[in-house]
């Protein structure tokens, strides 16, 4: 039987690399994340009090994911978001830890970014939970 790690694993993405090369390209956490479905601690990233206009990015591919102005203070402790990027991610059911969930990973490289809940605002009622370490961050420019 397979689990929803192995479906994604299994897909085949623009970016690809060795898991050699995506260890080298990240830091221990953004591996553990990105290509080993980790969660990082609630409440540890810096990118939860980014407020600046920008867009958050893909810390394995670089690929632009959210518009920051879609951004919001869900209090979960994650970066939170109501509405991802056009194209930018992809969604699969979460079996794993006994619940149901819905995955989100980047459209590009395949890298978990998090979660996807209906208790969002609107426009899409949506919350994409993310974890920071698994985003960079670009601010717009002056």
């Amino acid at each position: 039987m397979r689990s929803k790690h192995d479906e994604t694993e299994a897909e085949t993405f623009p970016v690809t690399k060795t898991e050699e090369d995506w260890r080298a390209a990240l830091t221990p956490e953004a591996f553990r994340v990105l290509r080993q479905h980790g969660t990082e601690r609630p409440g540890t990233s810096p990118l939860n009090a980014e407020k600046r206009a920008g867009t958050f990015t893909c810390a394995g591919c670089g690929t632009p994911l959210f518009d920051a102005a879609t951004k919001f203070e869900s209090g979960c402790g994650w970066p939170s978001f109501f509405a991802p990027l056009e194209g930018a991610v992809a969604t699969q059911l979460d079996t794993s830890h006994m619940m149901r969930r819905i995955e989100v990973h980047c459209a590009q490289c395949g890298g978990h970014l998090g979660h996807v809940f209906p208790d969002g605002p609107q426009p899409t009622g949506l919350r994409f939970c993310m974890n920071g370490v698994a985003m960079g961050f670009a601010p717009e420019e002056a």
